[in-house]
């Protein structure tokens, strides 16, 4: 048990987050995940990720180049440059791993989305860990590291088949001009579109 559980530092600590990234208009972070399936190797994948509320955001990959994930704030688009690939789904149909992080898009509020949250510091920072609120999601667990400017600075995801996905967030930019577009997926020519679910 943590010496936070339960405490008013612990709901002052979540009260600042959610200030900090509840005034954001637009958002944009470096970003480097690691994700571990069950019984399987560890895969990493690094770009930059902008975020404009509500609901879009944009995943261009450095690593494997030419990856991205976009959603307008109703779609998914998933596009892979190595099948020349793109998967369309709706946002709220999604069971993307990524989705933890699609409470920065509107607005975050951890007594509402969580349960069992609990915090104990790590050297400045604060971990924060938390399980959801419902059953029907694809996770069981997350965890949030938030430094003491209230950043957070990793959002690691525990999934109910023991996967873990694991994202740090680097030189995040609060409120930067994201032209609209950014949020358009255009399809490479050539791409095989395919619909979610198929």
């Amino acid at each position: 048990m943590s010496a936070f559980a339960g405490d008013a530092a612990l709901d002052t600590l979540l009260k600042g987050v959610e200030a900090r990234y509840n005034k954001t208009k637009t958002l944009q972070v470096l970003f480097h995940e690691d994700y571990t399936p069950p019984g399987r190797a560890k895969r990493t994948e690094s770009g930059t990720l902008v975020l404009r509320k509500p609901g879009k955001m944009r995943w261009d990959y450095d690593q494997p180049k030419g990856k991205l994930f976009v959603s307008d704030g109703k779609y998914l688009w998933l596009y892979t440059p190595l099948e020349n690939r793109a998967e369309k789904m709706k946002l709220k149909e999604s069971d993307d791993m990524r989705a933890p992080l699609a409470f920065l898009l509107g607005r975050l509020d951890f007594q509402k989305e969580f349960r069992n949250l609990q915090a104990k510091p790590e050297g400045p920072d604060m971990r924060i860990t938390a399980e959801p609120k419902t059953d029907n999601l694809p996770y069981s667990a997350v965890e949030f590291l938030v430094a003491p400017d209230q950043r957070i600075k990793v959002v690691k995801v525990t999934g109910f088949d023991h996967s873990v996905l694991e994202f740090r967030l680097d030189q995040e930019k609060v409120d930067p001009p994201l032209d609209g577009k950014l949020f358009q997926f255009q399809a490479p020519k050539g791409t095989q579109l395919v619909e979610g679910g198929q």
